[in-house]
């Protein structure tokens, strides 16, 4: 099968769910293969799907968007117990995607098969459900495109008996020479869940994404104009105080800036004069010992 009949799809009929679980693929029939295993060279050797976005490894992130599937099975070195999982590693380990995809394959008994990277951190079930519904609409694989139109290999869904026989019938190493033959659709989804971790600019971006998201939803629920929230004064003041004075210390602060900013009485250079008093911490405490 070429690949230009392939035609590049806009995400549709994604509804409420997507990103989440509420709009998953739970019950629709399929299995999911995560690839988390790798060198992760531009990290310097870091266990990447390890890494933690919102508190949470990357690789787990993965895991919540294909919860539907009927198995699920990461390539890659068991760095905690995850329920559901099974962990297979490629031979030998570290000898790239499709080895891994080779070891993972034989524990794929539906008819479909969803593979993403393991350092996918705004992928979602409802990605996740858009993927197949447009694999099954097209009668074959679906892979997912980036912002600049380039297909991401390990964000798609593929018929599981194409895969095999693919993969059999194949003795290269790129994944884009496996996949790209066996794709009917292309698609273009809302939320980047195609970004994954490469560096530690992609690893800061993400988090601080999660930050940010977090920030519109506090505000929403609190009731406050997410315009009025310095979000990165706040982040400098509490590393200030983290690391001037303690690490309880730090919310602590945060929190008492809010009543004082609330009942009217925080002074206009309130961060300014809390952060040179984090700074001066162990000077201010020596001279009320002193006055003492």
């Amino acid at each position: 099968m070429a690949d230009d009949p392939a035609p590049s799809l806009p995400g549709k009929g994604l509804g409420k769910g997507l990103g989440g679980a509420s709009g998953g693929a739970s019950g629709a029939g399929f299995d999911a293969v995560i690839l988390a295993g790798g060198r992760a060279r531009r990290l310097g050797g870091a266990d990447k799907p390890a890494l933690t976005v919102g508190g949470r490894p990357l690789v787990e992130h993965v895991v919540a968007a294909v919860s539907g599937a009927g198995a699920i099975v990461v390539a890659g070195p068991e760095r905690r117990p995850m329920t559901g999982v099974v962990y297979v590693r490629e031979e030998p380990p570290g000898s790239g995607p499709v080895p891994a995809l080779a070891a993972a394959l034989p524990h794929v008994t539906s008819g479909w098969v969803v593979l993403l990277a393991g350092d996918l951190p705004f992928m979602g079930a409802g990605h996740v459900a858009a993927l197949l519904r447009a694999a099954r609409e097209a009668g074959g694989g679906a892979v997912l495109l980036d912002d600049g139109g380039r297909e991401q290999w390990l964000a798609g869904a593929w018929p599981a008996d194409e895969l095999k026989a693919g993969l059999a019938a194949y003795d290269g190493r790129s994944l884009r020479g496996l996949l790209a033959p066996l794709v009917r659709v292309r698609l273009t989804l809302p939320g980047r869940p195609w970004f994954d971790c490469d560096t530690m600019d992609d690893l800061e971006e993400a988090r601080m994404n999660v930050l940010h998201e977090w920030t519109i939803l506090a505000c929403k629920e609190l009731g406050v104009d997410p315009a009025r929230v310095d979000r990165d004064q706040i982040l400098d003041l509490t590393k200030e105080v983290a690391h001037g004075v303690a690490r309880p210390a730090a919310p602590l602060t945060a929190y008492l800036l809010g009543l004082a900013q609330g009942a009217g009485t925080a002074p206009e250079d309130a961060v300014a004069r809390l952060a040179t008093l984090a700074k001066n911490w162990s000077r201010a405490t020596e001279e009320t010992l002193t006055d003492d």
